[in-house]
């Protein structure tokens, strides 16, 4: 095992330093107890003329980095493109001093959606991934991937990406909070259901039903790709009626919410018990909050669930919401212990079954 250093760009500092904090309690990184100050490695100097330069504070030759960053609302106030090119110019810093390897940990991977190679458009994540591997990044962490397809856009002979379903922190909070033993699993199945937001999300969402043993409801939206953020009407499908159901849509990110709008309610009009929603990452660009306040306020809307792999969850409106934020900073410190111990990633990529959780609970335990 290399020695390695956790360090991150200013947009998610307190994030990594919370990952930094669990690692250190591993027994197999017992000295990386005193090397948790790497979290500061990195500063940052903004000219007059808005260009920047990223420099390293410490010897970091032969070393591994794990190097945490966010390009999407941050907290440190910056917008997309800004943080994009401090995280570029942070890859270029740490290549220059010598770090034996780069790990960019991505939680959310902002420009994900844009990964569609069909139309006379640039592809975001494709340009993001190259920029980043060409720098020197050997290796890629992110959470809940927008599409299967979006693997295939990275070179793995030169940097190798792994995308963590976080969806299984979901399971088993679900397990925990809402279902608690096995005898009560087996009576939700006659009266839960999972929803996809569109048929794309369909096999995301089957997984959730399967991990259940629950029925798995299909929205089929269509849109007006001429206009970002749009649908034009919902089509339902499912095996057997909603009314009287607990429903759980399930989607990778909320964005402004217009899909989820009309989906719920399109939900709400087949009368369910309650509807909640789990979404991995809370993005929330306006009018979201206004939308998903609304649904709430019409008692349409039940409850929210979402990580916290978009920093700065916590403003006056999104209390107003009372999100549920599930933790991934303990995911993420397994992620790292089993990269620096050249261990196996299958035991956090495992298909998840409740029932199993509820016999074995160390069973999913990462």
């Amino acid at each position: 095992m290399n020695d390695f250093v956790i360090t991150a760009t200013r947009t998610i500092k307190s994030y990594a330093a919370e990952v930094a904090k669990i690692v250190a309690k591993f027994d197999s990184f017992s000295s990386f107890a005193s090397s948790i100050d790497g979290i500061d490695l990195l500063s940052t100097d903004c000219f007059a003329d808005g260009e920047k330069e990223v420099a390293v504070g410490s010897s970091i030759r032969g070393k591994d980095i794990f190097l945490f960053a966010s390009c999407v609302r941050n907290e440190a106030g910056l917008s997309v493109d800004a943080a994009k090119i401090e995280l570029y110019h942070a890859v270029d810093a740490l290549k220059r001093a010598q770090a034996a390897s780069i790990i960019v940990f991505e939680p959310y991977i902002s420009c994900s959606r844009s990964d569609r190679t069909t139309r006379r458009s640039s592809v975001g994540l494709w340009a993001h991934l190259k920029i980043l591997s060409s720098l020197g990044a050997r290796h890629f962490v992110t959470y809940q991937l927008h599409s299967d397809k979006s693997h295939s856009m990275i070179d793995p002979t030169r940097c190798v990406i792994d995308d963590i379903p976080a969806m299984t922190l979901f399971k088993q909070r679900l397990c925990d909070v809402y279902i608690k033993d096995l005898e009560t699993l087996y009576k939700v199945r006659n009266k839960w259901a999972f929803c996809s937001v569109d048929a794309g999300g369909e096999k995301l969402t089957k997984k959730f039903a399967n991990s259940f043993g629950v029925p798995l409801v299909v929205a089929h939206k269509q849109r007006d790709y001429s206009r970002n953020n749009s649908v034009d009407c919902i089509n339902i499908l499912s095996s057997e009626p909603l009314e009287g159901k607990t429903l759980w849509v399930v989607d990778d990110m909320i964005d402004t919410a217009g899909s989820i709008d009309a989906l719920i309610r399109a939900l709400a009009s087949m009368k369910p018990a309650e509807i909640n929603l789990m979404a991995v990452h809370p993005v929330f660009s306006p009018p979201a909050i206004h939308k998903l306040q609304k649904l709430t306020e019409e008692k349409m809307l039940n409850r929210i669930i979402v990580a916290d792999t978009v920093t700065g969850i916590g403003s006056e409106e999104e209390k107003n919401l009372s999100l549920e934020v599930v933790s991934s900073a303990g995911l993420s410190a397994s992620v790292i212990r089993t990269i620096g111990c050249n261990g196996s990633m299958a035991r956090l990529l495992r298909d998840f079954s409740a029932e199993e959780y509820f016999k074995s609970p160390t069973l999913f335990n990462s």
